[in-house]
């Protein structure tokens, strides 16, 4: 028995390795979220940015309670199984009228996870569409192997190493992903995706949250993340704590040794030390 998803959309994401639209909560629920977003960020004086924007969950106590959400649990449950960790979650924020873009790539190029029984659920904060640009997939990409990737580090390109495919992306298969405020997209770590840049008059708001499986491994250091749903009967990650207050001392002190980890499995092989801003 499925608990959100029916059957057949959960075949659908096996099939094609992403399945959206799916409503988790409400538009004005989503708002809130985004308000506690914003109003972190009135008070900083700035958008969110560099290692703020990654593990978010660690800092916040709004944004863990996203990471705990029963329906987006019941969600990523129906396709990897009960036992489920939240590895990182990351901000993608574009500016209205803003040149960021996504290049096309797969998010498994340089996670080191191992098996790729990866899933991210993307949350839209707002709406997400073709004008402020909304995720394009591959359908059935995830199935191919490991494609070679090439850095950029493009000024412009939302992802940590601005990676991008060093082959051709048959970009007539792409479809685009609309989502709503409150509504979730499900893809999987080899699908191959991109966006582009925000043209709208408003920003554009998701946070990509990414679940495994408790069987899952890191390969590349020895990493941390916080078990969400289930039981791990593996301990293949170090335990991430949850938040007690936004931002204070416990919850700092832990984003900043995750991120730590994070930043030295996804920046090996070069000289980087944190996330771009």
């Amino acid at each position: 028995m499925t608990k959100l998803l029916s059957p057949a959309a959960v075949e659908a994401y096996h099939r094609d390795g992403f399945y959206a639209p799916i409503r988790v909560m409400s538009a004005d629920e989503a708002f809130r979220y985004r308000r506690a977003l914003e109003s972190h960020e009135s008070k900083a004086g700035q958008p969110l940015q560099g290692n703020l924007r990654h593990k978010t969950h660690l800092l916040f106590t709004w944004a863990d309670a996203l990471v705990h959400h029963p329906k987006i649990l019941d969600a990523v449950e129906d396709a990897i199984g009960p036992d489920i960790l939240c590895w990182t979650t990351n901000f993608f924020i574009k500016e209205a009228h803003s040149p960021g873009f996504v290049s096309w790539h797969q998010d498994s190029t340089y996670w080191g996870l191992d098996p790729d029984d990866v899933i991210t659920a993307w949350v839209a904060f707002t709406e997400v569409n073709a004008d402020n640009g909304y995720m394009q997939v591959i359908p059935g990409s995830h199935k191919i192997d490991q494609l070679p990737h090439v850095d950029t580090f493009h000024k412009d390109n939302l992802l940590s190493r601005g990676q991008e495919i060093a082959v051709e992306v048959d970009k007539s298969k792409a479809v685009g992903l609309s989502l709503r405020p409150g509504e979730i997209s499900l893809h999987h770590i080899k699908l191959v995706h991109g966006s582009g840049a925000n043209g709208s008059n408003d920003r554009r708001i998701g946070l990509a949250i990414r679940y495994i499986p408790t069987h899952v491994r890191q390969t590349k250091v020895r990493d941390a993340a916080m078990l969400v749903r289930g039981v791990d009967r593996y301990h293949h990650f170090d335990y991430e704590p949850r938040p007690k207050a936004d931002l204070d001392d416990g919850a700092l002190a832990a984003h900043a040794d995750s991120v730590a980890r994070q930043v030295k499995a996804l920046y090996q092989g070069t000289e980087k030390t944190e996330f771009r801003a």
